[in-house]
């Protein structure tokens, strides 16, 4: 489906998603977005839905600004993925033994480690820098300054909401791995330091909408938001690259080293700002829930917990700011979903999947999403597809 564009204020909305379907408060979001001054251009991926602070799967291109609340306060926020050589006739029948070994070595939740993850201890692990990134935390907005041991033990961790580990198999049956998490308790605590800085600021007072108040490039504000972004965006890759290497060490162990071996780590935030250009015009491009989907990127995108994942390699659409969709996205809320769903409708929608099945994963039920396949098909200009993947085990927080 070729995209639509919608009058907006400035610039249009570029939509690839049908504007009927879409909640109406999120299209006033998107109104409110495409009115600020700042703003050079605005896109809309097909799994689109009202966010806080600002739409879900909105691509924001904005000029010598930024706004942290369109960022959101899981500040890069995104997906790993590695194939293995491992296929589902290599798999038992139970799978429950190992979805604990694999909980019981990521915390998930509000848990963290009980001591901070060495990474030169973690086999596999191919990150480097640790002592310069690391360094890098005392410079970072005052009001952390005191969580800097917190930060060290929750990489690592997986956190909860949509965050989730997982095990799957492609179409072939060969057997990935998947994760989805973002920066933790630091990143939320930098966001929201920034976001009421923001709001504060003369020239967001006349805004219509709070949310979207913005730094402006060459001040003091801009130039610390930025610092701290950036250093939350590699924390939150850097917390899936240790996730990862930990779970491939289990995987590895459960079936034996010398069957289990691995490919390439594919890794795309999606909730994330990066400097790009287009048309010529160097923009600041906010992608809350939206991967990178430029020429030859590989990206993940999931829908939900027995819904299936894919693998995709982005077209370069310049058009989407070179952006693809970060998942199916939500079609309720998560007190709508509880309110909708039994624990036994979450047991029908995810048989065959080993993975919590309680009231306290409910508002994560495959039915409180949009279909993927919709999805997928709203995008075929964005993306191309790798890989389809199906879950078998899941572990959330």
């Amino acid at each position: 489906m070729p995209y639509q564009e919608l009058k907006g204020g400035r610039v249009p909305i570029r939509m690839w998603a049908d504007p009927s379907t879409v909640e109406d408060q999120a299209l006033q979001q998107l109104e409110n977005v495409s009115r600020l001054p700042w703003v050079e251009g605005l896109a809309v991926m097909p799994d689109v839905h009202y966010g806080k602070g600002a739409t879900v799967g909105s691509v924001i291109a904005m000029r010598d600004a930024v706004s942290p609340a369109a960022v959101g306060v899981d500040i890069g926020c995104g997906m790993t993925a590695v194939k293995s050589t491992l296929s589902v006739e290599d798999l038992p029948d139970d799978l429950s033994g190992l979805r604990r070994r694999i909980e019981a070595t990521i915390p998930v939740g509000r848990a963290s480690h009980r001591e901070a993850v060495d990474p030169s201890g973690v086999p596999g692990l191919k990150e480097r820098g640790w002592y310069d990134f690391w360094k890098g935390f005392d410079d970072l907005h005052p009001g952390v300054s005191a969580r800097f041991g917190r930060a060290r033990e929750q990489l690592g961790s997986l956190g909860g909401g949509n965050h989730f580990w997982e095990l799957c198999a492609d179409d072939d049956g060969v057997v990935w791995l998947v994760l989805h998490s973002g920066s933790r308790n630091i990143g939320k605590e930098l966001a929201e330091r920034h976001v009421e800085v923001a709001r504060r600021l003369p020239h967001n007072q006349d805004l219509p909408d709070s949310d979207l108040a913005v730094f402006l490039s060459g001040t003091e504000q801009m130039d610390a938001y930025r610092h701290d972004l950036f250093w939350a965006q590699e924390y939150a890759r850097r917390n899936r690259a240790v996730m990862m290497a930990l779970a491939q060490n289990v995987v590895a162990r459960w079936f034996g080293e010398k069957r289990c071996k691995w490919g390439e780590v594919i890794s795309c935030h999606h909730n994330y700002v990066a400097e790009e250009t287009y048309d010529g015009v160097d923009v600041l491009v906010t992608r809350k829930g939206a991967i990178r989907a430029g020429a030859g990127d590989l990206g993940i995108i999931p829908g939900s917990m027995a819904t299936g994942t894919y693998i995709v390699r982005g077209l370069g659409n310049e058009l989407a700011y070179n952006s693809a969709s970060h998942g199916a996205g939500r079609r309720m809320s998560r007190n709508k979903a509880r309110k909708t769903f039994t624990v036994q409708d979450l047991e029908e929608q995810t048989k065959g999947v080993e993975c919590r099945k309680d009231g306290g994963v409910l508002d994560e039920i495959p039915g409180a999403y949009k279909d993927l396949e919709t999805v997928m098909e709203a995008q075929t200009d964005l993306v191309e597809v790798v890989a389809h993947l199906r879950q078998l085990i899941c572990v959330k927080g």
